[in-house]
């Protein structure tokens, strides 16, 4: 047997013991929770939720209406924009008038280094009344236990910082179960499988990063993410090295991707793949393991036989079983009805993760940017609508 079918058939196993391990992980941590205690809402500590402002998102109004009406006690919720021609601002100023007790909004300018979403953030922190900070993004929608739910860790005080994944809960457009799939069947696992392995987890991710204030002052706040790809990354990994825990909830947000298209979520996806490499250097090029069904795929097309084909569908089962498990424990079954994309997906991704392993430029809101090393940023075109 010659070299090429031999890798391949190692990089096939390697494929399905990870999409095992990621199912095993995803089973024991979302069934896990439910026998753990929760802290009566009375014992919660006051909140203040940050939300970054950019245009109008399709369903603004219901996204962030949803964080001004959570069952807890005591909370704020701050919207920043930095241009005072947002097309936002009537619809903040709308939000703020029907939550008057709840909600405000600030024209965060002017802009402070590269990282426009740390800029507007570090702004808005000034604001925050509460010890507890949470920043969010705007287009993402939550149900009324949202804060109930991210706050129960906070009960440990070794826990500094807490997040939470992220999935589009109903996809209507292939671009957008394009994304919905991979967060929920790649990039949550991974995540799980990352904090097995690592002890812990070293990392905030998603759209949701909960600190307490003594930790953001400890790590010198929003500042540190300022000239920064990945802020989330960046504050979870200084809290983690300051000597705080990292807790991953199990709450999961309803991130709307509905005007996404397949090439837009491609072009996100690049851009965060390069921005993973540039932040978690070499175990990045770990998820070469992780791809079973592409190279369980490409072995049975270039060496046609009982034995690849046996391991083709092999793979390919695990895969499916594992994408099930993770859909339905997730609370996302409307995903069920795009599991006929997979096959794209894993091709994709994996053409995505090869795509990440080189170059350094990433298009972010109309710029090309430069990423170094540890996720610096350093401006190279602006205002380029070029992809």
């Amino acid at each position: 047997m010659s070299l090429v079918p031999i890798l391949l058939t190692l990089l096939s196993c390697t494929g399905a013991l990870f999409y095992i391990v990621a199912g095993v992980l995803t089973w024991q941590f979302f069934t896990n929770f439910t026998k753990e205690k929760t802290a009566p809402l009375e014992t919660l500590p006051a909140v203040s939720i940050l939300v970054p402002v950019c245009g109008l998102e399709a369903r603004a109004w219901q996204n962030w209406s949803s964080l001004c009406e959570q069952n807890y006690p005591v909370y704020e919720v701050l919207f920043g924009v930095q241009s005072p021609n947002d097309p936002a601002i009537p619809v903040l100023q709308a939000i703020c008038e029907t939550y008057p007790d709840r909600a405000r909004w600030y024209l965060c300018h002017p802009i402070r280094g590269i990282n426009l979403k740390a800029s507007n953030v570090s702004q808005l922190f000034a604001h925050a009344r509460y010890d507890v900070v949470v920043e969010t993004d705007s287009d993402v929608r939550v149900r009324s236990n949202y804060l109930a739910t991210l706050t129960q860790p906070l009960a440990d005080p070794q826990v500094g910082v807490v997040t939470c994944g992220y999935i589009d809960h109903q996809p209507q457009r292939l671009g957008a179960a394009f994304v919905a799939l991979g967060r929920c069947l790649d990039f949550i696992p991974s995540v799980l499988v990352a904090r097995r392995l690592d002890g812990g987890l070293r990392f905030a991710i998603g759209p949701t990063v909960l600190l307490r204030r003594e930790v953001l002052e400890k790590i010198g706040g929003f500042e540190i993410a300022l000239n920064r790809i990945g802020e989330d990354y960046q504050l979870g990994y200084a809290a983690w090295r300051a000597g705080y825990r990292v807790e991953l909830s199990t709450y999961i947000l309803d991130n709307d991707c509905g005007n996404d298209s397949l090439l837009s979520a491609v072009q996100r996806e690049l851009r965060w793949s390069r921005s993973i490499r540039s932040n978690r250097g070499n175990q990045y090029f770990g998820m070469v393991f992780m791809f079973g069904t592409v190279y369980s795929a490409l072995l049975w097309g270039l060496f046609p036989a009982p034995w690849t084909l046996g391991l083709f569908l092999t793979v390919q089962g695990i895969r499916w079983l594992q994408a099930v498990i993770s859909i339905l424990l997730m609370g996302t079954p409307r995903l069920l009805l795009w599991l006929w994309l997979l096959p794209l997906r894993d091709v994709m991704s994996f053409l995505i993760w090869l795509g990440g392993c080189f170059g350094n430029r990433i298009y972010w809101r109309g710029r090309w940017l430069q990423v170094n090393r540890h996720g610096q940023l350093q401006e190279i075109v602006k205002d380029s609508q070029e992809f």
